[in-house]
C-alpha cells in the first residue's frame, strides 16, 4: 500500500500559494482603490476598495488557521464576519454623510477602476473555487471574493451612468448597496461557522458517550 502523505503536503502547500496571491493582490487592491476613491470622490470605489482590505484580513487569518484546530477556524470566520459587518455599517455610514455634505464622483475613473478591480477578483474567484466546500474559514475567502465580483459589475454599471448623466446620487446608491450586500453575507459567514461549531459539539458529544458506553 502506497503512501499518500506527499499527496496531502502539495495540496495544503497548493492552497497556501493560493491564498497567499489572493492576500497581495488584495492588499494592492486596497491602496491603490483608495487612493483612487479619494480623487475621484466616489462612495462606491472607496467600498470596493475596503472591501478589498478586509478580503486581504481574511485571507490572512485563512493561512493562519491552516495549522490550527477546528475551534481556531470557527473563530477566524467568526473574526470576518464581524469584520464583513463593521465594513458594511462603516459604508452605510459613509454614505448618509456625503448625501447630506455633498460629492462629484467622476464616473471615468470609476469605470477604469472597477474594470481593473473586476480582472484581479475573477482571477483570484476562480483560484478560490476550490474553497467553495471546504472548510468553514475557506469557505469564508470564497463568500467575500465572491461579493467583490459582483460588486465591480455594478461599480462600472454606475460609473458609466455618472459619466454619461452626471447622476451624482447613482454612486451613493451603489455605496449603499454594496453595504448591504456586505451585511447580508456577513450573516452567510457567521452561519456557516456557528454550523461547524455545532457539528463539532455533537461529534465530541457523540465520542463521549460511545466511550461511556464502553467503558
Amino acid at each position: 500500500m502506497g503512501c499518500e502523505c506527499t499527496k496531502v503536503e502539495a495540496k495544503t502547500e497548493g492552497e497556501r500559494r493560493t491564498l497567499r496571491t489572493a492576500l497581495v493582490l488584495n492588499a494592492g487592491m486596497f491602496f491603490i482603490g483608495t487612493a483612487a476613491g479619494l480623487w475621484a470622490q466616489s462612495t462606491g470605489i472607496l467600498a470596493d476598495a475596503l472591501d478589498m482590505l478586509t478580503d486581504a484580513i481574511a485571507y490572512w487569518l485563512a493561512l493562519m488557521a491552516f495549522s490550527r484546530g477546528l475551534a481556531f477556524k470557527q473563530f477566524a470566520a467568526r473574526l470576518s464576519g464581524g469584520i464583513l459587518i463593521i465594513l458594511g455599517a462603516g459604508i452605510l455610514i459613509e454614505v448618509w454623510r456625503r448625501y447630506f455634505f455633498g460629492s462629484e464622483p467622476i464616473g471615468s475613473v470609476m469605470m477604469v477602476y472597477s474594470g481593473v478591480s473586476f480582472v484581479v477578483n475573477l482571477y483570484v474567484l476562480s483560484r478560490l473555487a476550490i474553497f467553495r466546500h471546504g472548510e468553514v474559514h475557506l469557505r469564508a475567502t470564497y463568500i467575500f471574493t465572491r461579493v467583490d465580483v459582483i460588486a465591480n459589475v455594478a461599480l462600472f454599471v454606475s460609473g458609466g451612468i455618472v459619466a454619461a448623466t452626471g447622476l451624482q446620487v447613482v454612486d451613493l446608491l451603489l455605496g449603499f448597496g454594496i453595504g448591504l450586500f456586505a451585511l447580508r453575507e456577513a450573516v452567510e459567514i457567521l452561519h456557516h461557522a456557528n454550523e461547524a461549531g455545532e457539528m463539532n459539539k455533537s461529534v465530541v458529544k457523540n465520542s463521549h458517550d460511545s466511550g461511556g458506553r464502553f467503558s
